[in-house]
């Protein structure tokens, strides 16, 4: 019975020895490869990514100068902040003030070339105690004529010309 007490303990004890670090993981040639394939395409979508939030055109990201002027009253002049959300795309939003006539902007604008920022939002007016939104989308044009871009629908609900400026 001693006997075989003692066969089975050291077979035990034989049987149970170190053998190191078996847990590693042992990655297939293959797998190193596709890994590394992995690893250069995620840091080409980040370039990429990036590079998709530069804009096209200078950037407008800051205050501008904003002014107003019509036949029905003296210029307005105030302040419109432009702030980056996108790749030319901008939120902008500013006041121009003359006693009680005021003027203010406030929505989007997509730069879509030098000349051009398309306008999405609204535009309201109190001028001489009548009041006037523009809500449709529309297009502020560098027309040439000074540093500023210039709101191409110029008509008002009054049927008078309005110049609204946005200087850059």
């Amino acid at each position: 019975m001693k006997k075989t007490i003692l066969i089975i303990s050291a077979a035990t004890l034989f049987s149970c020895s170190k053998k190191g670090n078996e847990n590693t993981a042992v990655i297939s040639p293959e797998a190193k490869k596709i890994e590394s394939i992995n690893i250069e395409r995620q840091k080409l979508n980040d370039r990429i990514a990036i590079r998709n939030q530069q804009n096209i055109f200078r950037d407008l990201s800051g205050t501008h100068k904003l002014k107003f002027t019509s036949d029905e009253t003296s210029a307005l002049f105030g302040t419109a902040d432009f702030k980056k959300t996108g790749r030319d795309l901008y939120t902008v939003s500013g006041n121009a003030q003359s006693g009680k006539n005021t003027l203010e902007i406030k929505g989007t604008v997509k730069r879509v070339s030098e000349k051009h920022l398309n306008f999405e939002g609204v535009i309201t007016q109190k001028i001489n105690g009548t009041v006037f939104k523009r809500t449709s989308k529309t297009t502020f044009l560098d027309e040439g004529k000074g540093k500023f871009w210039r709101l191409q629908n110029k008509i008002n609900g009054s049927g008078f010309v309005d110049y609204i400026d946005i200087y850059f």
